[in-house]
């Protein structure tokens, strides 16, 4: 298969703005809760979708191990149906503006303000040592988001806090230098603000609870298999609002989820046949974007392409953003 490209100039529409860490393979959570949403709403928005591998630098510190993941994940977008004609896709390190505008946004953040930020108070109820980075991260990720003006930030509900740093620098900088930035708004769709994990909690890679996006059927099969239930026999009434099958079975298994509901409220449905049937699901759902992944990763170079166009794209807004605050700090002279 081979992707087009053109340089042909966006429509004005309202804009999106959103990233992912370059961390590890994704997971069906990532994708219901973050990346399907880029592929709906790049329709209707300008899209501006990049690659987070400064974040990611408070964890990975292997050069080899970054440069893989950046490559897997931007395979991952594409293979889930982001067009590089439509979205506007490049990796944060690629533009010094960002971390230029963040030091500029250190300089009238406050401590006490960046330590209710949940990652640090979340390291520090587990009496982790903290890095810098991971301490300066909600500036960085208000860096991030205002750079381009977004109408909306798609979010996870545990992430709303960072559209609301980037909100807070925003007004703090009109303040003191004039109207210059836009205050973005977080989307976060209530059907799925949490994707539980296979134990029950958020489907996190650092809960080690999630099922791959795009790994071989097996793995797939036995991460829903492993799915966390309570003891009720096949027989028994279910209530399927606690189960934690079922709360994935409102995203894989849609034509049939009204038949799987009278089954669980009724009796006559067990959590092994339910799984079974989850896992087929899935797996139907996800051979088609597994199969295009394979096939894109397989065109020499694509993957430089995509970065190189995305790249110049987001610079143009990039710097003409960063110019317009110089200008007002007073470091233009």
């Amino acid at each position: 298969m081979e992707l087009c490209y053109s340089g042909e100039h966006m429509e004005t529409k309202k804009r999106l703005l959103s990233g992912v860490k370059p961390t590890g393979r994704p997971h069906i959570g990532n994708y219901l809760g973050a990346m399907r949403q880029f592929v709906d709403l790049a329709k209707s928005h300008e899209s501006f979708v990049f690659i987070a591998d400064y974040h990611a630098l408070n964890t990975i510190h292997d050069a080899q191990q970054m440069r893989q993941n950046t490559i897997d994940l931007i395979l991952d977008y594409l293979a889930i149906g982001l067009d590089p004609r439509e979205v506007i896709l490049f990796k944060q390190s690629d533009l010094a503006e960002h971390t230029e505008l963040c030091w500029i946004f250190n300089t009238f953040t406050t401590m006490p303000y960046l330590m209710r930020a949940h990652a640090y108070k979340d390291a520090q109820a587990k009496n982790k040592e903290l890095n810098v980075g991971t301490f300066d991260y909600p500036m960085l990720m208000a860096a991030d988001i205002l750079l381009y003006e977004p109408d909306i930030v798609p979010v996870g509900a545990d992430q709303k806090q960072h559209v609301e740093y980037a909100r807070d620098t925003a007004e703090k900088f009109n303040a003191l230098y004039g109207s210059t930035f836009k205050l973005p708004e977080p989307h976060i769709p209530k059907e799925i603000a949490i994707i539980p994990g296979v134990d029950g909690q958020k489907m996190s890679k650092s809960y080690n609870n999630t099922i791959p996006l795009f790994a071989d059927d097996d793995v797939i099969r036995k991460a829903t298999m492993s799915i966390v239930t309570d003891s009720l026999g096949v027989e028994e009434p279910k209530d399927p609002e606690k189960c934690n099958i079922f709360a994935l079975h409102k995203h894989f298994s849609k034509d049939t989820l009204s038949d799987i509901e009278k089954r669980y409220r009724e009796g006559g449905i067990g959590y092994k046949e339910s799984k079974e049937t989850l896992a087929d699901n899935i797996l139907k759902f996800v051979t088609p974007m597994r199969d295009l992944r394979s096939e894109l990763s397989k065109e020499k170079g694509m993957i430089e392409k995509v970065l190189r166009e995305g790249r110049e794209k987001a610079h143009a807004v990039a710097s003409a953003k960063m110019q317009e605050v110089k200008k007002k700090i007073g470091v233009l002279v």
